[in-house]
């Protein structure tokens, strides 16, 4: 199994994204299902190792949080790869993501290494024009999402499709308010 640490994207809030999927030749949009926030990526684990995550992650305790998606960006510098939203600074996120990447680790899984940088990845690019892309992002880079509240974050899992990646909500755990 390929499993993915998230929070998941409000209907009112994804929403707000679809006006800005479009304009960019050779971009591959994400789908409504396809919408979240990666905390933490895990990879391939068989089931032993799913229950191990699982046990570790229902053990994290964090505050719920209000969160915006705010300004867009792309990766891959001169060669464009992803197109993204991305989040208002928020220290509750951040205290999030590092108790989750702790659990992770206490259990044996190693860190990718990379930094994070919370985003809401809109669309997976292949040959995009670079001035395409840049003009896309002078469009919406003044995007700003309603504020919405993250009260849980779950584990999912991802099957790679030839269409793109299919995933599923394997567990949700609660925050706390």
């Amino acid at each position: 199994m390929r499993l993915f640490v998230a929070l998941p994207i409000p209907d009112e809030v994804a929403s707000t994204l679809w006006p800005l999927q479009g304009g960019v030749p050779g971009a591959r949009w994400q789908k409504r299902e396809q919408l979240h926030l990666t905390l933490r990526f895990i990879g391939e684990v068989d089931g032993h190792e799913m229950g191990l995550i699982d046990d570790a992650l229902a053990g994290i305790m964090a505050p719920g949080f209000t969160l915006q998606l705010k300004a867009t960006g792309s990766f891959g510098g001169n060669t464009p790869r992803d197109l993204w939203a991305g989040v208002a600074p928020n220290e509750k996120l951040s205290h999030l993501q590092k108790k989750i990447e702790s659990a992770c680790q206490r259990i044996g899984l190693e860190s990718d290494g990379r930094r994070f940088t919370p985003h809401v990845t809109l669309a997976r690019l292949k040959h995009a024009p670079f001035g395409a892309v840049g003009s896309w992002l002078t469009q919406y880079g003044l995007y700003a999402s309603p504020e919405f509240e993250a009260d849980s974050f779950c584990l999912y899992s991802s099957k790679l499709t030839t269409d793109g990646s299919i995933y599923r909500i394997e567990k949700e755990y609660p925050l706390y308010f």
